[in-house]
């Protein structure tokens, strides 16, 4: 085997994700030679070509960089990925999916092939690294799975290494995050860790395993909470004439509380938020704890999807053969993303009403072409607007910021527009014939 040169660590990375493609890049940018596997042949087919299989603002730029460099591969296979171009794996970090069962707790399945696999590969001393977002306990299992089928007896540790990863920035948020927790069991473990991540000189959190497992899962519930407790208090902000972005202003000069994650909405969408907030309720209840707050927190957000289907109701009187338009229908701007976008629901409940549904984005229209059927995929906005009795705002894009608002306002058949994410000035909307509605101000 070659050995290892520049203090530089040779990783292997399973699963070529949102997660593992993006980590893979990062750690090959940083200087570590890094093969990324994953199962789908497609995948990685596309990847040799430098076409990128998600959409993530500058990732493009970062893996050819990288596989250019030498420094980032990818193959479709585990034991390659561990001994590619003759060079053991010393870090095997583990980011394959975890989704989602229809009781809340999270499909493992996955992590224990990977586990096995790992495990029938190993020729010395190795730290494998969970990176999927997984309850507590996880690396307990994943431990006990690599023992089971480690016939050699070679040595290794499990360690966990939670993602704060967000759509649409998670390069620079790998690159630059605000902290790296390190859940390590041991000092060998810590020491291998501790030299991957030393170039990017980011604060280290160093706890034990469990601790790090519960970080992720506490961080984005917390966020989650925060999320909905403003969008509560903006249906009181509507319903008593206050308005919500002065009191989320007001709020978040506390330093105790802070500005982020009060931005009021529609709701949140995504794999991470929704998945991660049940699978911690799930693992509190089966622990014996009946975490109720996490129950109230997808309450309102649920409820809070379908603010745009109650204000359309309350504006066009009767649904049923009227046309809506949609603006955006990713989760959030900057992603292709559509996992768990509200815009699925709100269409769901639009279509079930007889509504003619019309629809437009600029990135994840192809991914949403999957998911949805029975409506109008417009060409652009302004094809999108065309004929609408209503017009609504699902996505904050900047294209939408920059929208020529007269010109929409043309096209509608009626000038009813429903911002969903509090995109544009009320005052301004309205100074230009618009009959505007947005969350929680007047």
């Amino acid at each position: 085997m070659k050995k290892n040169k520049n203090d530089k660590v040779n990783i292997c990375i399973v699963g070529a994700g949102y997660v593992g493609l993006v980590s893979g890049a990062c750690l090959a940018e940083i200087g570590h030679r890094v093969v990324c596997v994953d199962s789908d042949p497609k995948k990685i087919a596309v990847l040799e070509k430098g076409v990128m299989p998600i959409y993530e603002e500058g990732l493009e730029r970062v893996v050819k960089k990288n596989v250019k460099a030498k420094r980032l591969f990818f193959t479709n296979s585990i034991k390659d990925g561990m001994h590619h171009g003759g060079r053991r794996a010393e870090a095997i970090f583990i980011a394959v999916g975890t989704p989602p069962r229809e009781d809340g707790s999270a499909d493992l399945s996955a992590i224990e092939k990977v586990a096995e696999q790992i495990a029938h590969n190993l020729s010395d001393y190795t730290v494998i690294v969970e990176k999927s977002t997984v309850p507590v306990e996880t690396c307990e299992w994943i431990n006990k799975t690599v023992l089971r089928h480690n016939k050699n007896h070679i040595p290794f540790d499990v360690a966990s290494n939670p993602e704060f990863l967000r759509e649409g920035t998670a390069v620079g948020d790998f690159l630059k995050p605000d902290r790296v927790v390190l859940g390590c069991p041991s000092k060998q473990a810590e020491a291998v860790l501790r030299k991957i991540y030393k170039p990017m000189k980011s604060a280290v959190l160093v706890t034990d395993v469990k601790s790090a497992e519960l970080i992720k899962h506490a961080s984005n519930s917390f966020l989650s909470t925060k999320i909905s407790f403003i969008n509560a208090v903006a249906n009181v902000c509507e319903k008593t004439g206050a308005d919500i972005e002065a009191v989320a202003k007001g709020m978040g000069l506390d330093k105790r509380i802070g500005m982020s994650f009060l931005k009021a909405g529609i709701g949140f969408g995504g794999f991470c938020f929704p998945k991660d907030l049940e699978a911690f309720y799930w693992l509190s209840h089966r622990k014996g704890y009946d975490f109720e707050l996490l129950k109230a927190v997808k309450a309102i957000n649920e409820s809070q999807k379908l603010w745009l289907v109650k204000k359309t109701e309350e504006e066009l009187w009767n649904l049923e053969g009227k046309t809506v338009a949609l603006l955006g229908l990713a989760f959030k701007p900057n992603t292709d993303d559509m996992r768990f976008a509200p815009s699925i629901d709100i269409i769901a409940e639009l279509l079930k009403r007889g509504v003619k549904v019309r629809a437009y984005d600029p990135v994840s229209q192809n991914n949403a072409k999957k998911i949805i059927k029975g409506i109008y995929f417009a060409k652009d906005a302004y094809d999108c607007v065309t004929g609408a009795d209503c017009v609504c705002l699902v996505t904050e894009w900047d294209e939408f910021a920059k929208l020529d608002l007269k010109k929409a306002l043309a096209l509608a058949k009626h000038p009813i527009m429903l911002d969903g994410r509090n995109l544009y000035a009320p005052a301004r909307m309205r100074e230009l014939g618009w009959t505007y509605k947005s969350v929680g101000r007047q």
